[in-house]
């Protein structure tokens, strides 16, 4: 080492008690070497001995050979001649230690709290005396490690402590000592830093910067005087959110951007609307005004806060489309849906780096940290079927949920935004009273999402000038919170002022500025000066052909017998060498014979070849769910694995040429934020049949959210049409109570105006027809599904293959056995499985006048062919509807009235099924059983002794 260096280096000599310096300068050499001084760099390249990383424990070693008086130069030859002084090393490595600690935890004493009420403690770890210096070392140089751009100076500690104050205790808390990933790391804490010290706005953005919080809190005082006490949940305490809005837009376009989709709650929503988005105030005035003609109105409407928007903005990069989505009271349940409607966009763009469609999620403290579906979201973020490349999270923290202000009765974790954590997200807290300080962290946060790809959350420390609404009295349960916001000046106010001490703009001009956003308010001119309406390009979706469709529009679902031909050979064909398992050789054998007709068609092949029609005539496909690849009964497999290496082939996504046509996910073990993420996609791509699946039907009601308040009333409230189909795994196989009913009688009660359709397909053939029919009509609508389990592998549950070019989806399939309508005494109506149950009972009892019709579509229930087979019957005076569910679940309840409305004078109509119950099946198999037989009993109308079925059972089969 130079004399030069040696002197550089006098107060770090490479004693033990220096360890914990060296090993930091080290791990920065090992994640930047030019992080380093050059004579480090010397070193720890000569220990590594040219190569590109080392373990610590040789480097220890080393270090502490050279400590000892080991023969190396340089720094150890140094250490060894004692030239060095023992206590400056140690205050040396102590500085080195204050550095990294404010990195870490300086966040927790930052001044991010507008109001000041927030609790903040120094941690011990953070004060002088704990890392071994004092005062009488605030004069004394120190190396700085490079901190701030720094770069190898040494300055006074006094220095170091106010440099280390000013970056990480601040107006920002930043946090991302958590994300692993070195590169990551070092390149956030770089730009940090940098950024912080050279933080300096021009005039033209400052004033660009009062002109937003001039609108942000124009329009809700325009809206408290012009409309007194009419709930708007404003924004006033995080006015702040509105700049950083218009912000992330500017500069998303700025970046290459095309699109942005903007998922957020109540607060602060009607000013996004009209302060970022360029709603017309005109519009807005009249939903206050309640301004609505009910004739014209289609379904119930939605209250303003909760509505959405879209809009084209202009921007340096060009034109940048926003969508605002929809979404209801139930929080961050909209999260999801962003995702999954960024996806179908970036799928549309052939946006593979995902930088053309960007996420915005903004959401509220308390929910963020109380709402398990954040988590969910979160946990989907960087998996393959669900990747968005990177949600920018900005938490309007209010820091109070509803009533409730202490943290430790809200949450458990220091922060709201610690949930993020999960995925290695940065975090920046930042002082919602500071909008310069915000405007930095959101242009960090967007620079690190279009670079990394990855999540980063704001958290927009702020407050609430009102209650929950305003017509809530928050200082009956916040006194000393409300008395401080009392005399808390706005932001706006307080940036006013300090423009006006810097000289950038007078009083008078501050006033104008106010003048001139009530001016057009007055106008009804849309706000934002980048607003261009709607343009549209060759990616927007005309939504207008599937506005007036009918369920029952006819529609031709067959498939030619060449096209069958061609198909099968397609998803039967393995490339050379491919070795599958043996049970799944054996499904792949019997799918080759079904395409030949050799043997019936079961239910695996024709959901496969209702999937290739479709591909096939230009439409693409996306099945998600927990076990879809292969499927739960093992009956799909469309991901084939090869046996002897990891090699996977999708047959299907070799019927179209289209890049990624097909997809077939197997999810996290989600339910709520994937159906939710599903529901996105589904109502952004009309084109593509977007299923999700049950891994049991029960599981559905884990997302009950998403169900009640998307896929039922989406359109009503929203107008928003939405395809997304839902298979449903249902039926009573004596498997208990949580894997048998897929809740049929839910959706069926969530039913009207033709919002969504209910099908309980039987055989092959209807699952094929269906699911082309789905897609085939014009018709966008929820589709749910009650699929089969026994089913799946039931020897009379088949089709012949000719039924895929013959025929549609037959909503009601009347009798199929030889029992003339005039040789009949009763009338069995049911739907799914116990149809099955009840055809082999009549056989084996001989039953010839009893016949069995199965209602395939319970809603919209087909009233016109349900009437024509009842008129046929005419003369049968029982009618029964059977089923497997309890009386109050199931089917009867629901749809008793429209059994019965057909039904003549003379006619009775009777149930027959399970007992009303609070569970919806047995957990014992026996009294499964038993229950099975009695319902069968009492449809048929007969008495079977068990051991005598059985083997009557038996004896028939084999005479078949």
């Amino acid at each position: 080492m130079s004399n030069s260096l040696k002197e550089q280096y006098a107060t770090t000599p490479l004693f033990g008690s220096n360890a914990a310096a060296i090993e930091t300068l080290y791990e920065q050499y090992l994640e930047n070497p030019d992080s380093v001084a050059a004579g480090w760099r010397d070193y720890f390249r000569g220990i590594a001995d040219g190569g590109r990383d080392t373990p610590h424990s040789p480097i220890r070693q080393r270090l502490a050979l050279d400590a000892r008086g080991g023969k190396r130069s340089g720094v150890g030859t140094a250490a060894r001649s004692g030239t060095l002084d023992i206590d400056a090393s140690q205050k040396q490595a102590a500085v080195s230690r204050l550095i990294q600690v404010y990195s870490l935890r300086g966040h927790q004493i930052a001044d991010i709290d507008p109001l000041g009420i927030m609790e903040r403690h120094t941690p011990g770890v953070l004060k002088l005396d704990y890392l071994g210096l004092n005062e009488a070392d605030m004069n004394t140089e120190f190396y700085t490690g490079g901190l701030a751009g720094t770069g190898n100076r040494r300055m006074k500690l006094a220095d170091i402590l106010a440099l280390l104050k000013r970056i990480y205790c601040g107006k920002i808390g930043a946090e991302f000592a958590h994300v692993s990933r070195a590169r990551e790391r070092l390149w956030l804490r770089q730009r940090f830093e940098d950024g912080v010290v050279s933080l300096d706005f021009d005039q033209e953005e400052r004033l660009w910067l009062l002109d937003q919080l001039t609108a942000a809190e124009g329009i809700e005082r325009y809206l408290h005087t012009r409309f007194v006490g009419q709930k708007r949940f404003s924004l006033e305490g995080g006015e702040s959110l509105i700049p950083m809005l218009d912000q992330l837009i500017q500069k998303s376009g700025e970046a290459g951007a095309k699109e942005i989709v903007i998922g957020m709650a109540h607060r602060g929503r009607i000013n996004v609307l009209v302060n970022v988005l360029g709603k017309s105030p005109e519009e807005l005035f009249e939903e206050f005004e309640g301004n609505v003609d009910p004739a014209e109105m289609k379904g119930s409407g939605d209250v303003k806060y909760h509505k959405g928007f879209s809009a084209d903005m202009k921007t340096p990069g060009g034109n940048v489309h926003i969508a605002l989505a929809f979404n209801p009271s139930h929080l961050e349940i909209v999260n999801p849906v962003v995702e999954g409607s960024v996806r179908a966009r970036q799928q549309r763009r052939g946006d593979e780096d995902r930088s053309l469609v960007i996420p915005i999620l903004v959401h509220g403290d308390a929910a963020f940290a109380g709402q398990g579906v954040v988590t969910e979201t979160f946990q989907m973020s960087q998996t393959n079927g669900f990747r968005t490349g990177g949600t920018i999270h900005i938490v309007i923290n209010n820091q109070i949920g509803f009533t409730t202000s202490r943290p430790q009765d809200a949450r458990s974790t220091t922060y709201c935004s610690d949930v993020a954590k999960m995925i290695e997200a940065p975090i920046f807290h930042v002082n919602g009273d500071d909008p310069e300080a915000v405007m930095f962290v959101t242009r960090l946060a967007l620079e690190y999402r279009q670079k990394f790809r990855k999540d980063v959350v704001i958290d927009l420390v702020c407050y609430r000038r009102h209650g929950h609404n305003e017509a809530d009295e928050p200082s009956a349960t916040q006194p000393v919170m409300y008395s401080r916001i009392r005399d808390h000046e706005s932001t706006r106010e307080r940036y006013a002022k300090r423009l006006i001490s810097a000289g950038v703009i007078d009083a008078a001009g501050v006033g104008k500025m106010q003048d001139d956003y009530r001016g057009r308010l007055d106008r009804g001119e849309p706000v934002p000066r980048s607003h261009l309406g709607m343009i549209g390009d060759e990616f927007t979706v005309d939504w207008s052909p599937y506005t007036d469709a009918e369920w029952d529009d006819p529609v031709d679902t067959t498939l030619s017998p060449e096209k069958v031909a061609e198909l099968s050979k397609k998803i039967t064909t393995l490339p050379d060498g491919f070795v599958l398992h043996g049970r799944v050789q054996r499904i792949i054998s019997e799918r080759e014979r079904m395409a030949a007709d050799e043997v019936p068609m079961d239910w695996g092949f024709a959901e496969t070849m209702a999937y290739a029609g479709l591909l096939d005539e230009g439409f693409d496909c996306r099945v998600t769910g927990q076990d879809s690849g292969r499927g739960t009964f093992f009956h799909r497999h469309a991901v084939l694995h090869n046996q002897s290496n990891r090699q996977e082939y999708v047959p299907l996504e070799h019927i179209s040429k289209r890049k990624g046509a097909f997809r077939v996910i197997d999810s996290l073990l989600s339910e709520e934020a994937v159906m939710g993420f599903e529901y996105g996609y589904a109502t952004t791509e009309p084109n593509t049949l977007v299923i999700w699946e049950g891994q049991f039907g029960d599981f559905c009601n884990g997302a009950q959210v998403v169900i009640d308040q998307f896929i039922s009333s989406g359109e009503s409230k929203w107008g928003r049409l939405c395809g997304l189909t839902l298979f449903l795994p249902h039926g009573y196989e004596g498997q208990g109570p949580e894997h048998s009913s897929a809740r049929l009688e839910r959706f069926l009660q969530l039913c009207a105006e033709h919002n969504m359709q209910v099908c309980v397909p039987s055989t092959p053939a209807q699952m094929f027809h269906m699911i082309r029919r789905q897609m085939l009509r014009r018709y966008r609508k929820p589709l749910i599904v009650m699929t089969p389990k026994s089913l799946l592998r039931h020897k009379l549950s088949t089709s012949s293959l000719r039924q895929l070019s013959e025929g549609r989806f037959h909503t009601i399939i009347p009798e199929q056995g030889e029992i003339a309508p005039k040789n009949t005494r009763r009338v069995v109506l049911c739907s799914g499985k116990v149809y099955y149950d009840l055809l082999e009972a009549r056989e084996v009892h001989g039953v010839d006048d009893v016949a069995l019709v199965r209602i395939e579509q319970l809603y919209p229930f087909p009233i016109d062919e349900y009437a024509a087979i009842i008129e046929q019957y005419a003369e049968v005076r029982d009618i029964v509807w059977c089923q497997e569910e309890p009386q109050n679940q199931g089917a009867w309840y629901q749809i008793r009235h429209r059994l019965q409305e057909s039904l003549n004078d003379e006619q009775t109509l009777y149930y027959a099924g399970r007992a009303s119950a609070a569970a919806p099946a047995s957990g014992i198999f026996k009294l499964h059983m038993q229950q099975q037989q009695a319902l069968v009993e009492a449809a048929l109308d007969i008495k079977m002794k068990a051991a005598k079925s059985k083997q009557a059972a038996k004896k028939a089969r084999k005479s078949k």
